[in-house]
């Protein structure tokens, strides 16, 4: 579980998130900094450990690991939850986050069509990607298949009446218990999947809102509960990230790192500094 402590005065946040999952040990600080203009609202570095001995690994920037991850964990979701058809991709959100998205489930999908809005940037956004500029969050979700909201918004910018049936939803802000950006309506007609009960039902407003979890969403990768199960249904997976993630995504990184040079004179491969 992720603690967080405010830094009320900035309105920003420090996170800690450990965690230990069979060969990987580590964590993860990391800094939220919605207010930030110009600069990345997430900051952070990521710390690898032995976890036979407790031995320090190595220490890396977090910063791009994390949009990477949560675009790839979305993807993920994607590939197990979006209709196999599915053509149009809505992105509200502009950030880093959209863009890390908007690589990730081209990866899962071919989409002919994609539109982004937001309240700032978006059109320096689609200029860049040469994706389609929607005029209002409402325009850029009409139809779609995939949606993906990535917004600092603390309240909902996704409104269950401009859903299409059978679409699939990828929530990733909002990830503080007061803070919203789906709408009742959107939680209603959805059916909800996770990366961790406990972690969501703590963290995420719009999970509290909805009062109940369908799955997790390594469930479904497992085969041991069911994804999509009818072309008209709504799934809407809500991600608020967690440790295992970046340390999954940190060794990948780490292990590169150690391929791509010789190991020191006197040193085993495995204990090589990069």
């Amino acid at each position: 579980m992720r603690v967080m402590v405010p830094v009320a005065e900035h309105g920003g946040f420090l996170g800690s998130m450990p965690a230990h999952a069979g060969a990987r040990l580590g964590a993860k600080l990391v800094t939220f900094f919605p207010n930030n203009q110009g600069i990345p609202t997430h900051h952070a570095l990521v710390i690898l450990f032995r976890p036979e001995t407790g031995q320090p690994l190595v220490v890396m920037d977090g910063r791009l690991i994390t949009e990477m991850r949560t675009g790839a964990v979305s993807a993920a979701a994607t590939k197990v939850l979006a209709r196999p058809d599915s053509s149009v991709l809505a992105i509200l959100g502009s950030g880093v986050q959209a863009q890390s998205h908007l690589e990730a489930l081209q990866l899962v999908r071919e989409f002919r069509e994609i539109r982004v809005w937001s309240p700032r940037n978006a059109s320096a956004f689609a200029r860049r990607h040469e994706v389609q500029l929607a005029h209002s969050a409402q325009d850029a979700v009409r139809g779609a298949d995939v949606i993906v909201v990535a917004t600092t918004s603390r309240t909902p910018v996704l409104r269950g009446e401009w859903l299409a049936p059978g679409v699939h939803i990828n929530a990733i802000g909002a990830p503080r218990p007061d803070w919203r950006e789906l709408d009742d309506q959107v939680l209603h007609k959805a059916k909800l999947y996770v990366e961790s009960r406990e972690a969501a039902a703590r963290e995420s407003g719009d999970v509290i809102a909805a009062g109940s979890i369908f799955a997790e969403i390594g469930e479904v990768v497992a085969g041991t509960m069911p994804g999509r199960q009818s072309e008209q249904e709504v799934t809407l997976f809500k991600s608020v990230g967690v440790a295992v993630e970046d340390l999954a995504s940190a060794e990948l990184v780490y292990r590169g790192a150690l391929a791509a040079q010789p190991p020191l004179a006197g040193d085993a491969p495995q204990a090589a500094c990069p």
